[in-house]
């Protein structure tokens, strides 16, 4: 087996005021060549140096690689107290992505190691997406039949972030019917942007048609899109999930599928029990791995913000994307 690629590129001068910093980007699936070279450039200008570790294929390399880092960029990869208590030297570490559960934020608190996402990055790459299974489940998997059209249709948005206010975007373009709820987004937000803002969640699946879900997976909403939930949505609704899979009652929805044979459920999350739902032929469909961020724009956008923040973060102690404490 190849061993993973891991290279340093020298600095040509001084950190900015703090001296030069090591930065690691230690990736899995690595970032695409336009993005890595965006983030050299990042790293290397502000007088830092850039370790590359790509493709590996067990964790001892990455505990290995992180032991001289003063700051680490990661895609999917699993940041958890074992990698943070090899990172002697580690500061900061950014996920490249909205995202951030990879990242066991208690242990980095506990090592004192800042934590940040780069929200927004990726936003309209995951949105696009919805549309694009949007069309796939209406127009009935491409299976020749006659299907329906988006416009006029209601589009119910969970979650009222970067995400959301793109799906809102191109849903007018569509000429859909926007609706959205956040619990945290102040209706008046939501209606400046020309969406209607419902008072609940239970009111947003009550009279929408389609369902898009864009929230994090946190203690209160893992598992809270449930048989109880879904169940009010209208005859022949549709739901999307591009956000986490853990946010889907499996055992609950599958249930309701078997009741009800209008409903639908497109995702870029396989759930873990696919084999399950792919008994509703031409009511179900998931993408092999999770895709929303999958563009060349995103994966560049992503990796260059998380290369910027670091660097702003040495130079001026910059924490404004902190997601721990």
């Amino acid at each position: 087996m190849v061993p993973p690629k891991l290279t340093k590129h020298p600095s040509p001068g001084e950190g900015m005021g703090v001296g030069k910093m090591k930065v690691l980007v230690a990736t899995e699936k690595p970032f695409a060549a336009a993005a890595v070279e965006g983030i050299r450039k990042e790293i290397e200008a502000a007088g830092n140096e850039l370790a590359l570790l790509e493709k590996y294929t067990e964790k001892a390399q990455l505990l290995d690689a992180v032991k001289d880092a003063d700051a680490l960029i990661i895609r999917s990869d699993k940041v958890d107290a074992e990698v943070l208590d090899a990172a002697k030297q580690l500061k900061i570490v950014v996920r490249a992505g909205a995202g951030y559960d990879n990242i066991d934020l208690a242990a980095a608190t506990a090592h004192k190691v800042v934590a940040e996402n780069t929200p927004g990055q990726n936003a309209n790459a995951v949105a696009e997406l919805v549309f694009g299974l949007l069309v796939f489940a209406v127009r009935q998997f491409y299976n020749g039949k006659a299907g329906t059209e988006l416009m006029g249709k209601k589009l119910g948005i969970l979650a009222f972030g970067n995400v959301g206010r793109n799906v809102a975007r191109i849903a007018k373009g569509f000429g859909m019917d926007v609706y959205a709820y956040d619990a945290f987004c102040p209706a008046e937000v939501i209606e400046k942007a020309g969406v209607h803002a419902v008072a609940n969640q239970d009111a947003l699946f009550e009279q929408c048609d389609v369902v898009s879900l864009h929230i994090p997976a946190t203690p209160e909403t893992k598992q809270s899109i449930d048989y109880a939930l879904v169940g009010k949505m209208k005859k022949g609704g549709i739901l999307v999930n591009t956000a986490r899979k853990e946010v889907i009652n499996e055992p609950e929805l599958l249930k309701l599928m078997e009741e009800r044979q209008d409903l639908k459920f497109v995702t870029d999350i396989m759930p873990d029990a696919n084999a399950d739902f792919q008994k509703f032929e031409g009511r179900y469909f998931s993408t092999p791995k999770k895709m929303g961020a999958q563009t060349a724009e995103a994966n560049t956008n992503a990796g260059i913000a998380a290369a910027c923040q670091i660097n702003a973060f040495f130079k001026d102690g910059d924490t404004r994307f902190q997601v721990n404490k």
